[in-house]
């Protein structure tokens, strides 16, 4: 990127992603702006912070500061369709256009990066690990996919810290653009077959990933996965799991709602009373992964690491409670960005076993038309763990309809006593009309965005 390129556009503005882009580039000095299709909670936050957002891709609405080629940077999401009008403007004048992708691989080619990668956990696991950098004294600057809790924000920032910690998101191989330091795979369940087609395809992605970590890094995978990484000679490769591998846990209590364990290490040294701050079972494995890379660092300190773990409130949207009512009897209301089948057997199970004795009422948005139809039969098997579930209609995101997938040929498959088939425009009066115990709310869509309602209406109907 050339340092004349002052000014950066954002062409989808508002995704999680990009937001951590736009707010450092702020923090940098340079004037920000973009186009996104709608406003959402957090177009207004960025707004607010200095971003100028346009939500019409009309050329004539692209501020005049960001027309001109030699100070303008272009940075792009590949969601955005390839006939959007502010795109094909920026490509015939001339300006340089990057993928979101290849600013953050210019990012890790420039510090030490910590790349976490997987089908899924790739999120809680980088939140877990820049939270535990930034508690102990090096530091970090941080890009994450989710917004985290402790800070309010998906950035975090240090002029000193030589790491930077980096959510490596495989979708349409962008994680291709990186250069680890230290790598973590925690999972590779197939996913995103609308762009990779088959299992094998998936898996070569990741082996590639693999390929471009420094000759002076590391890799920390998951034990059990079916890729075969590829390394550089002098590239270290370890494992992790909750019970084995050259990182694991021993000594795991649970009891009063907290999770406790001790961490060992490659080296066979132990971090002892390692306490969860967000208590659901998978967390203990996410914990090993982010406690793994940042130990590969030799710049962790082990009570700042267990002190970051037992202050960590997670990143929004990954087992959030939004009502959490005390008492054997008391109602409560949990959201989870699950949106692969894999990862909404995992919440369900996590608040099952949170909930042993209540009953669970699943609200789940099916993401994109693709994976429902990739997926229908396992998002079926999930959904049937639940007591009741309510289904809504797909959200398409970047996708158009495919004939003849709807969420009914998931609904048709779930085996459990109560379910519903709803359009979101009606969940609302769904649960008006609605008496339940413990509900969660679960996809990566727009179901979130009804949740300030769905509490107020608990509240007040009591």
């Amino acid at each position: 990127m050339n340092n004349k390129k002052t000014n950066i556009y954002f062409v989808g503005a508002g995704g999680i992603g990009m937001a951590a882009l736009e707010r450092y580039f702020l923090s940098r000095g340079c004037k920000v702006a973009g186009y996104d299709r709608t406003p959402t909670a957090l177009t207004k936050a960025l707004e607010d912070e200095g971003v100028e957002i346009v939500y019409d891709d009309d050329v004539n609405l692209i501020p005049e500061d960001f027309k001109n080629p030699d100070t303008t940077l272009i940075v792009y999401t590949p969601a955005i369709p390839n006939d959007h009008k502010g795109l094909n403007f920026f490509r015939n004048g001339g300006f340089e256009i990057l993928k979101r992708a290849a600013v953050l691989g210019m990012i890790t080619r420039g510090s030490k990066g910590l790349c976490f990668a997987g089908t899924h956990g790739k999120t809680t696991t980088s939140s877990m690990a820049a939270h535990i950098l930034n508690n102990c004294e090096v530091g970090c600057n941080a890009f994450l996919g989710g917004i985290l809790r402790n800070y309010n924000s998906n950035l975090l920032l240090s002029e000193t810290s030589p790491y930077s910690v980096i959510e490596a998101d495989e979708y349409d191989r962008s994680f291709h653009q990186l250069t680890p330091y230290i790598a973590v795979i925690t999972s590779t369940d197939p996913d995103h077959l609308d762009i990779y087609g088959t299992e094998e395809a998936y898996l070569e992605s990741f082996a590639h990933f693999t390929e471009l970590i420094r000759e002076d890094g590391a890799l920390v995978i998951h034990e059990g996965l079916k890729m075969t990484p590829r390394v550089a000679p002098g590239v270290k490769i370890y494992t992790y799991s909750r019970d084995n591998g050259d990182f694991h846990a021993q000594n795991i209590r649970r009891g009063n709602g907290t999770i406790t364990f001790d961490f060992v290490a490659c080296d066979g040294s132990i971090i002892k009373d390692i306490e969860l701050g967000v208590p659901v079972e998978i967390n203990i494995e996410n914990a090993i992964a982010s406690l793994a890379g940042c130990f590969l660092t030799g710049d962790m300190q082990a009570t700042k690491a267990a002190e970051a773990m037992a202050s960590f409130m997670g990143p929004k949207r990954r087992f959030e409670f939004w009502l959490k009512e005390p008492g054997e009897n008391g109602r409560a209301i949990i959201d989870d960005y699950a949106h692969h089948p894999d990862e909404l057997t995992a919440s369900i199970n996590s608040v099952k076993s949170l909930y042993p004795n209540r009953r669970i009422t699943v609200a789940f948005q099916p993401h994109l038309y693709s994976r429902t139809r990739d997926f229908a039969p396992e998002f079926a098997k999930a959904l049937s763990l639940a007591d009741e579930v309510i289904l809504l209609d797909i959200y398409p995101a970047r996708e158009l309809p495919i004939q003849g997938i709807t969420s009914k040929i998931i609904f048709d498959d779930i085996n459990c006593k109560n379910k519903y088939l709803i359009n979101k425009e009606n969940l609302i009066d769904t649960i008006k009309n609605y008496t339940f115990e413990i509900l969660l709310t679960v996809g990566a869509g727009d179901i979130c965005n009804y949740l300030p309602q769905i509490c107020n209406i608990v509240t007040n109907n009591d």
